[in-house]
This record gives C-alpha cells, structure tokens and sequence, in this order.
C-alpha cells in the first residue's frame, strides 16, 4: 500500500483523477488507481477505504467509481462525506449497489447496507423524484443527477435474462414507472441492482 499522502496524491494526478473503490480482481477503469482491501492483482492501493481516503486532499479527484462495494461499508454518511470531500466540483461519484429486492443480497454475510431507489436522496439533493424524504440535516454537497434500476439473471437462463432486459427497459422509461416498480411490484419481480450517478456542486 502506498503510505505517503503525496504519493497517493500524485498517483491520482497520472491517473486523470479517477478512483475505483473496492476493484477486487477485475478493475473496470483502466486509467483510475484501484483501492481495495485485499492485494489482488491490479489493486494500486490496499487498505482500509477510510484510511486511504483520509490521504487524499479536499476536491481533487474528478470521478469515483464503484461495482458492488458500498454495501459492504458503514456507516454509508460517513463514506458518502468523504467522496464529497475529495471530489472537485462537478466531480462525478458513480455507484452500482445490491437493490434490497436481490435474493442474493441476504446469502452475502458482509453486506451492511441496503439499498432503494431514494438510499441517495437521503445523502443528496434530489430533482428528480416527485417523492420527497427527509435529509436529516446533512448537506454533502451532493446532487442526485441519475439512478436506474438493473434486472438481471445468470446467463444461462437465456430466456428469463432476455425477459428481465425487457422489463428493465419499460421500468426505467420514466421516473414514474421506476416509483411505480418499487412501491408496489418488488414482491412479483425482483431487481438485482442500482446504478447511482451522483455529482458534487
């Protein structure tokens, strides 16, 4: 693990300003530097997140991304404060979370959090649901700029795959449809994640 501040900070300025939290194995972002808590293969930085993001200066990363992480973390305030902190203005923070509909969420025992359509509506300003939930006085500096829900099955069930696709696209058509979807048909037709766009002010 890198264990200078400036270190860090000047492998984000080579790296065009992009993290990706939590890469695992398989990084999506070739050009960010990776953190993750284990020393796979292609992980620049291992260690603790908060550690890690606790080295990097206030606004200077244009964009954080993250697969399947932020769930295992906690308290999720907390984690949110510290990717506003460190990304620029207009910096993009993007997220695909487990929804809480996902049958697999539960069999995962490191899973601390879950997530719906308005978990970033709490954390952020939101001017795009008609629904409107409380902000429990934390400002982040955040705005909710983007979310869609994301319907998936194993590829080997071709059929039901090319089925969730189907109603993926119809629920994400309108923001309605995507309110409609989680007030009342999570119980018919689970939904295996979320894709959250959110940017700093």
């Amino acid at each position: 693990m890198l264990d200078k501040e400036g270190k860090l900070a000047d492998l984000i300025r080579t790296r065009r300003g992009v993290l990706e939290l939590g890469c695992g194995p398989a990084r999506r972002h070739p050009e960010a530097v990776t953190v993750d808590a284990l020393d796979f293969d292609g992980v620049d930085v291992v260690g603790d997140v908060f550690q890690v993001l606790a080295m990097i200066p206030d606004s200077s990363v244009d964009a954080v991304h993250s697969y399947h992480f932020v769930e295992h973390v906690e308290p999720l305030s907390r984690i949110v404060r510290e990717l506003a902190r460190i990304l620029k203005p207009g910096g993009l923070l993007h997220t695909v979370v487990p929804h809480f509909s996902n049958p697999y969420f539960y069999s995962d025992y490191t899973h601390r959090q879950m997530f719906g359509l308005y978990s970033f509506s709490y954390l952020a300003d939101d001017p795009i649901f008609r629904r409107r939930v409380p902000r429990y006085q934390l400002d982040t500096g955040l705005v909710l700029e983007d979310v869609s829900l994301g319907f998936k099955a194993a590829k080997p069930f071709y059929i039901r795959y090319a089925l969730r696709r189907a109603f993926g696209i119809l629920v994400n058509s309108t923001r309605l449809t995507q309110e409609w979807y989680e007030a009342g048909w999570t119980g018919w037709f689970s939904c295996y994640e979320l894709d959250f766009k959110v940017r700093r002010r």
